[in-house]
């Protein structure tokens, strides 16, 4: 990547994101019956302990960010994924209770 992508970014961070078009992928690391309660459209669903073996469906470009339902988890992967050489990954700080609760509350909360 030519720009350093921080370790963690903010919900409107993502919002800014979304909004411009920007190259990036939302990896949602929830539990299938989480990300059927409450999603974010277009995101990438992938359980946090199957991330291992899909790492070939994780970009590499643009911003790939990080989400689980609160940030702990999500943190986790994204330490994890940037020690697999994805210098690209970032965390959601809040996850998408935040993005529900700042951005579109239209999403739900669970």
């Amino acid at each position: 990547m030519t720009t350093e992508v921080p370790f963690k970014i903010s919900v409107q961070d993502l919002h800014e994101l979304r909004t411009a078009g920007a190259n990036h992928t939302v990896l949602d690391i929830r539990e299938p019956h989480e990300v059927d309660m409450v999603s974010l459209q277009g995101a990438l669903a992938i359980p946090m302990n199957a991330i291992p073996d899909n790492l070939e469906k994780l970009p590499k470009e643009g911003t790939l960010v990080i989400m689980c339902h609160h940030g702990p988890r999500s943190g986790s992967v994204t330490e994890w994924l940037r020690e697999q050489g994805f210098d690209n990954a970032t965390n959601l700080a809040g996850g998408i209770h935040q993005w529900a609760a700042e951005i579109d509350p239209e999403v739900g909360t669970y």
